[in-house]
C-alpha cells in the first residue's frame, strides 16, 4: 500500500539530535490513516509537515466493497485518527472499527448537502468529486487536527485556506472549460453514476450503467437502459473509470456505436505519472476529459 509521508528531513534530524543529546523529547507528529487515497491527499495537504498520512484502499481499487487485510487493522489501530468519507461509502468500516476500538473515526463529509441515489435507498457518497464541496472536507479536518495538535492549528488553518482557494479557482476554470459543450450533449455517462455532485454544480446531467459499485452491476437490463439513454440523447462519447472494470463500458460502447473518450478518476487519485496524482489534479483531469469528449 502506497503511503503519503509528509515529514521534513530537518524535523527528523532535529528529533534524532535531541534523542542523542538526552534533551526533552518534542511532541511526536501525528499519524493519520484515511480510508482511501483522495482523503489521504486532502489530509496530507492540510496537515503539512505535522503528520504522516496513510490510506487503506490501494490506488486502482474502489473503496465501496474493499476487503481489509491484517495490515489495515494495524495501521488504523496505530493511528491517532482514522478519516473516512462517510455517506455510506465505506461499507467495510465496521469490521475495521471493531478491531481498532481505540482509534477515533471522523467523517470528513459532514455538512455536505446530500444527493440521493436514483431509484434506490441511500445517498450518493461521491461528494468529493465536486470542488464546491472541498470546504466541508477541509474544515472538518482542520477542526479535528487543531484539537489534536493545538500548537499547529495556525498551520492547519493556513493550509486549509490555501487548498480551498485553489479549489475555488479550479471550479471557475472547470466552469469555463465545460461551457463549450452544447446543451444537448451535456451528459456524462460512466459505469458507476458517481458524478452527481459534479453535475449539479456544473449544470451537466449524469448517468451510469449502475448507481453504486457495491450494488448490482452490469445486468442486461442496466446495459440496455444506458444504451437507450445514450442513443436518445445523441451524446458523442462515454467514459471509463480508473477503478472500474472497463469491459462493461466497452460493451455499451460497442452496442451503442458511441466511443469511449477517455479515463476519469472517481474513487482514487491517479498512479504516479498519470497527471492525476493529487486531488486537485484529478478533478482538473476529469474536467478536461469531459470537455474534450463531449464538445465534439
Amino acid at each position: 500500500m502506497k503511503k503519503m509521508v509528509w515529514l521534513l528531513p530537518a524535523l527528523l534530524l532535529a528529533a534524532c539530535g535531541e534523542a542523542e543529546s538526552g534533551g526533552s523529547e518534542e511532541e511526536q507528529d501525528l499519524y493519520i490513516t484515511t480510508s482511501f487515497s483522495v482523503l489521504g491527499d486532502i489530509a496530507a495537504t492540510v496537515a503539512g509537515e505535522h503528520a504522516e498520512v496513510d490510506y487503506i484502499v490501494p490506488i486502482g481499487e474502489e473503496p465501496h466493497e474493499y476487503e481489509p487485510v491484517p495490515s489495515d487493522f494495524r495501521n488504523v489501530n496505530e493511528a491517532d485518527v482514522f478519516y473516512v468519507n462517510g455517506l455510506g461509502l465505506e461499507e467495510w468500516l465496521q469490521r475495521v472499527v471493531e478491531n481498532a476500538a481505540d482509534t477515533d473515526v471522523v467523517e470528513t463529509s459532514t455538512g455536505v448537502e446530500e444527493i440521493p441515489l436514483e431509484g434506490e435507498d441511500g445517498v450518493d457518497p461521491h461528494a468529493w468529486l465536486s470542488p464546491a464541496n472541498i470546504p466541508y472536507y477541509v474544515d472538518n479536518i482542520v477542526a479535528d487536527l487543531s484539537e489534536r495538535a493545538p500548537d499547529a492549528a495556525a498551520d492547519f488553518e493556513a493550509n486549509g485556506e490555501q487548498l480551498k482557494q485553489e479549489a475555488k479557482e479550479l471550479s471557475a476554470q472547470i466552469e469555463e472549460e465545460l461551457a463549450d459543450i452544447p446543451e444537448e450533449q451535456r451528459l456524462i455517462v460512466v459505469s458507476e453514476n458517481a458524478f452527481k455532485y459534479f453535475g449539479a454544480d456544473f449544470d451537466i446531467d449524469t448517468d451510469g450503467i449502475w448507481e453504486l459499485n457495491s450494488h448490482e452491476e452490469g445486468t442486461t437490463g442496466q446495459m440496455n437502459r444506458i444504451i437507450d439513454v445514450i442513443q436518445d440523447r445523441g451524446v458523442p462519447a462515454v467514459f471509463v473509470e480508473s477503478t472500474v472494470d472497463p469491459r462493461y463500458m466497452e460493451t455499451v460502447s460497442d452496442n451503442s456505436g458511441v466511443p469511449i473518450a477517455g479515463e476519469v478518476y472517481t474513487d482514487a487519485v491517479g498512479e504516479e505519472g498519470s497527471g492525476a496524482e493529487t486531488y486537485l489534479d484529478m478533478l482538473r483531469h476529469n474536467a478536461s476529459v469531459f470537455a474534450e469528449g463531449l464538445a465534439e
